[in-house]
């Protein structure tokens, strides 16, 4: 082999092996180079939402069963959302249908966890720990005084269906933190 037959075919072998890899260069090429998938927290921050729509949203649910809640379950849907508290949190925030988990919602994809004095509307008091039967997240809507002993707050409970009531999860003892949805 000559000298320029041992330079050119390692460059040419090369450009064959990482050809694949690169976009391509040659006019008229209708190859198209496969679109990377967005991940789960790249479609949460892309779809901006009103802090007013999300309420809007979950206030829908207190009425959309023929003027009664739509009831709790952790199997059925409602629109294509799971019926318990992390599908409905999920269907107010518009995030992908059934809804993501409580332990999903609590994630830095989802969320950021701020202190329950910053709290504003639509914001999360989420306890993501424990099991399935013991998690739980509301929507928080205001303050029912200056003194924030307890809240107005939208959620899903069991027993009971879609709720509109006061709360006071995570001002006391117990597992509860304040999370804002990375939407607004």
């Amino acid at each position: 082999m000559n000298r320029i037959t041992r330079t050119v075919l390692p460059i040419v072998a090369g450009a064959a092996v990482l050809a694949p890899f690169a976009p391509s260069a040659i006019a008229g090429d209708a190859t198209e180079q496969p679109k990377a998938k967005k991940t789960v927290a790249q479609d949460v921050d892309a779809q901006a939402i009103s802090r007013a729509t999300v309420i809007n949203r979950a206030k829908k649910w207190l009425t959309a069963n023929g003027g009664k809640q739509v009831p709790y379950s952790q199997s059925k849907t409602w629109g294509g959302y799971r019926t318990d508290c992390s599908g409905y949190v999920s269907m107010a925030l518009k995030y992908g249908k059934p809804g993501t988990n409580t332990v999903g919602l609590a994630s830095s994809s989802f969320t950021k966890k701020i202190k329950m004095s910053q709290l504003k509307k639509g914001d999360l008091i989420i306890d993501a720990k424990g099991s399935n039967t013991t998690r739980h997240v509301v929507i928080f809507e205001k303050w029912t005084s200056s003194a924030k002993k307890s809240y107005r707050a939208y959620e899903q409970r069991g027993g009971h269906g879609t709720d509109h009531s006061t709360r006071s999860y995570g001002l006391g003892n117990d597992e509860y933190d304040a999370y804002r949805p990375k939407k607004y």
